[in-house]
């Protein structure tokens, strides 16, 4: 009889349910995290289990990845996309397990993509690097803020960079706004030289790989971009067609029509962060390097707002980068933006 199983899982325990066909309980059981204990509980069902589910939490990898070395047919649960039940009084750990099973039980769960084992640590590496940079600029706008306060000028990014000990010196008479002056610009210069570091291994990693030469084709994408785009892409194949792509790249407007009449903009968060970011980078790069894609620009510019043009040249440039990631070549700027 085939059964179907789901994990609510938390920080230090995970919630299990396993359902039969009719939708009966056979399991509901809270374990610690421990892979082993997970596994003893259900190894009972593991014959007829047609699949585990499991919430896409932050932590979820440890537990996905684990099942699937032991046999289970897991499953990511989407979930931005669960439908919410309705109706209960009362809703629980265990609840939201057996909701989860039911939804599987009837075909009806939302999965996401389960990012290969093999190339997670270099897009987690990636985005650490992001946020290094994040840091290392709140580091640089502090020192500027100090500057402002003690000159009444304006420290351009260049000129923080070659800032001399004797400039700040002369700059900072209060003996503590000096020392928190050059604390953060020691730390600022430590993370570049770990930010140095990561992309130096991360070019080691990836320098070979024939789809981040091609997309390296297309104006405005350098080193940092295209590895954020192959790597945050991942398998290009799981889309079936380049829209669902831009979509994925948080790249189409999201709304909500009903009788004719606009009813909000729907979820816009759903998708990946870290592409919208790359792709509307690359835009802004491109319509200042690039001048038919900047003539594209300032025309659709000149009739909607700034920000609406340079979101569809980042729709134009996704769309290109997706036919280049599944069949190579090269980007054809006539050709995207005619």
């Amino acid at each position: 009889m085939p059964l179907y199983a789901a994990c609510d899982l938390h920080a230090n325990n995970t919630v299990l349910a396993v359902l039969d066909e009719a939708g009966s309980l056979k399991l509901r059981q809270r374990v610690p995290n421990d892979l082993d204990l997970i596994g003893a509980a259900l190894a009972p069902f593991r014959d007829q289990l047609q699949g585990v589910a499991v919430e896409s939490t932050y932590n979820a990898y440890w537990l996905l990845d684990g099942l699937d070395r032991a046999g289970y047919p897991t499953r990511m649960v989407n979930t931005l996309a669960v439908p919410q039940y309705a109706g209960l009084k009362q809703a629980d750990d265990h609840t939201d397990a057996r909701h989860l099973a039911n939804l599987m039980r009837l075909g009806l769960l939302p999965t996401a993509y389960i990012y290969p084992r093999p190339q997670r640590g270099l897009r987690d590496l990636l985005r650490r690097r992001m946020l290094l940079v994040q840091q290392s600029v709140r580091l640089l706008q502090s020192v500027q803020g100090y500057w402002a306060r003690a000159t009444g000028q304006r420290l351009s990014a260049n000129a923080f960079r070659h800032l001399t000990r004797q400039q700040l010196d002369t700059t900072f008479v209060d003996p503590s706004e000096l020392f928190a002056v050059a604390t953060l610009m020691q730390s600022w210069l430590y993370l570049q030289h770990r930010i140095d570091a990561i992309e130096h291994w991360l070019d080691d990693a990836v320098r070979r790989r024939p789809d981040l030469a091609a997309l390296r084709t297309v104006p405005g994408i350098g080193p940092i971009l295209g590895l954020t785009i192959v790597l945050e892409s991942a398998q290009i194949q799981r889309f079936e067609h380049v829209g669902q792509y831009t979509s994925y790249c948080r790249l189409v407007p999201a709304h909500r029509v009903s009788n004719g009449k606009k009813k909000g903009t729907g979820n816009r968060k759903c998708g990946n962060r870290y592409l919208a970011w790359a792709w509307i980078e690359a835009a802004n790069f491109a319509i200042r390097f690039a001048p038919p894609i900047k003539t594209w620009y300032q025309r659709n510019a000149a009739r909607k707002p700034r920000v609406v043009a340079l979101k569809a040249v980042a729709h134009k440039l996704a769309s290109a980068g997706f036919h280049l990631l599944r069949d190579g070549g090269r980007f054809d700027v006539q050709r995207a933006f005619c």
